[in-house]
């Protein structure tokens, strides 16, 4: 049996009219009845409301952050089991893999209160884009964790851990741009300061003055930290030489200073390979020294316990004394020292020299050809090896491609004919250059730029120089006694080796020492000439090499401080 309908005012809660009272209106009953279903939606979704936000708190734990063990300072017992990868590495292998990471915050950003960017530096400007975003139910990633990675500071150092995906476009704030890396894991290593002294930004850009006041003078820094990343180098002011070192830690981390140093020591090695590959063998000089070395003025001195000691200015002696000892062939590497107060971009008071010296046979012709083939291979080799060091240092300082002569037409001139093309082609304050005396550092650009034109190389060798401008101990031409068997190697029109034969029979030593108003009986001269009396000693010859200078010209940098690891100047001690 079917129930009676029911009436809408008794549905919607009502009193029924009372007995002999007339019903309500049909309008009205609608009215009543569309009330009571607009109430009743209102309730439901209340209802949906309240429910959504009950599921979401017991899925997050309540105001407990699931995320907590995920990130953090890092602790001894923190682990993270994912596969190492290195930046320069990564390929398409990796994508989808979960994979950890050890690096610098190189920039860090937040895209509302869910999402943080982070740009991730290994090394040099190998960098990578991190994402990470808040996940629906609080784990691996919460809002906390987001709020705290983007807060992280510049150059702080981080353990990540992370997913490789694929970008939706290239980064192209990041060298490695067609990868991007999901965070699942950010552990915080060592912080960053507040306040960088020098951005990463600004040290990766070319130095804006060489003028090196007193690090002690210097103020502390004021600025804030650099949001930039490397790509927005026009955005961030050039920074002084002495602002770079005494920075020393955000000027090494500059692309560009490591690329630097990377072509150093590749110089280095260059240098050893050659030589050992023709029987040359090393041995290890004395930095400090009972007399000043070569006679000259221009040394350090310090107390000795009972007596002073000297910082050697060259390894000449004991190059000469190996020979003497019974080696044909050997060479060292090592700091060399000198006390002048240049304060110009092509001196330091301590450099590191290359340095060889070689028995002669027939002609002193032998060394020069050996060092000439010497330096031919590590310009060679430079190019070869470090084509990228050398494309991210041309980006910050700009130069011409370094010219070397083609096999068989290498350019070497006596000093006489260098002095003879200065005269008749180059500038007009040239037109008189004596043969008799050493050349100015204008007069040596000005033959380089000459050379380099007439025929296409920045190498070149001058060889017969004048016997006033060499030491006591470099050989007289028997030939013609006013010059010399000794030669300089240029770079860019800029000397970058000196060297030639050494006098081995100690009776013309003695009388060149005479010859040069050095008293040959003085203290340090005396003990070097009795070394070619105590046994006899073959015809040797050489060369000493300042490897910041090679590297400087080769790279056509402004200054040899900056492919110095920590450049010492009579105004400079520290770093």
């Amino acid at each position: 049996m079917s129930e009676p309908p029911v009436d809408p005012a008794q549905a919607s809660g009502a009193a029924p009219p009372a007995e002999g009272e007339a019903g309500p209106s049909k309008k009205g009953a609608k009215k009543a009845e569309a009330k009571a279903k607009k109430e009743a939606e209102k309730a439901r979704k209340a209802a949906e409301r309240e429910a959504a936000a009950a599921a979401q708190k017991a899925a997050s734990g309540g105001n407990e952050d699931l995320a907590k063990d995920n990130y953090g300072e890092i602790t001894p017992t923190t682990k993270v089991d994912a596969e190492k990868v290195q930046l320069k590495k990564l390929g398409e292998e990796h994508v989808g893999k979960t994979v950890k990471l050890r690096a610098w915050i190189q920039n860090a950003r937040m895209q509302g209160a869910k999402m943080a960017f982070v740009e991730l530096r290994e090394e040099r400007n190998w960098s990578i884009q991190g994402v990470m975003a808040a996940s629906p139910e609080g784990k691996p990633v919460s809002k906390q964790m987001v709020k705290w990675v983007g807060a992280l500071r510049l150059e702080s150092f981080v353990l990540v851990e992370a997913k490789v995906q694929k970008p939706l476009e290239p980064v192209k704030s990041c060298r490695v741009s067609e990868y991007e890396l999901h965070l699942t894991k950010v552990y915080l290593v060592a912080a960053g300061p507040e306040v960088l002294g020098l951005s990463l930004n600004a040290s990766n850009r070319a130095v804006a003055s060489f003028e090196d006041e007193d690090p002690s003078q210097a103020a502390a820094p004021t600025e804030g930290v650099e949001t930039l990343t490397l790509t927005d180098g026009a955005a961030a002011p050039s920074a002084s030489l002495s602002t770079h070192l005494n920075n020393p830690v955000m000027h090494k981390r500059a692309p560009v200073q490591q690329a630097i140093a990377d072509v150093r020591m590749t110089t280095r090695k260059l240098f050893s390979q050659y030589l050992e590959e023709r029987e040359f063998v090393q041995f290890e000089p004395p930095c400090l020294i009972g007399a000043a070395s070569e006679g000259g003025a221009n040394v350090f001195a310090m107390p000795y316990f009972d007596k002073k000691a000297y910082l050697a200015q060259s390894p000449q002696f004991y190059k000469q004394f190996e020979i003497a000892g019974g080696r044909k062939r050997v060479y060292c590497i090592g700091p060399v020292f000198r006390a002048e107060n240049s304060n110009t971009p092509r001196h330091m008071t301590e450099f590191t020299g290359l340095d060889m010296e070689m028995e002669i046979e027939e002609h002193y012709h032998e060394v020069r050809d050996m060092i000439e083939g010497l330096m031919i291979y590590i310009f060679r080799g430079l190019q070869e090896k470090c084509k990228e060091q050398i494309e991210i240092i041309k980006a910050i300082y700009p130069s011409d491609d370094f010219l070397l002569p083609e096999p068989g037409k290498e350019v070497r001139l006596t000093f006489a004919e260098g002095q003879k093309l200065l005269r008749e082609e180059g500038p007009e304050e040239y037109r008189n250059v004596s043969d008799d005396e050493d050349m100015s550092t204008p007069q040596e650009k000005a033959l380089g730029a000459l050379i380099r034109k007439k025929f296409n190389t920045d190498f070149y060798v001058l060889d017969k120089f004048p016997e006033g401008a060499r030491p006591f101990y470099t050989i007289e031409d028997p030939e013609n006694p006013k010059v010399t068997n000794a030669y300089d190697f240029f770079m860019r029109g800029q000397e970058i080796l000196s060297g030639g034969q050494r006098i081995h029979i100690p009776e013309l030593l003695e009388a060149r020492i005479r010859k040069k108003g050095i008293d040959p009986a003085s203290e340090g001269i005396k003990d070097y000439v009795d070394v070619f009396r105590s046994a006899g000693v073959p015809p040797h010859g050489g060369g000493g090499i300042g490897l910041d200078r090679v590297v400087a010209w080769f790279l056509n940098l402004p200054s040899v401080h900056l492919t110095s690891y920590y450049p010492r100047t009579p105004k400079r001690l520290l770093p």
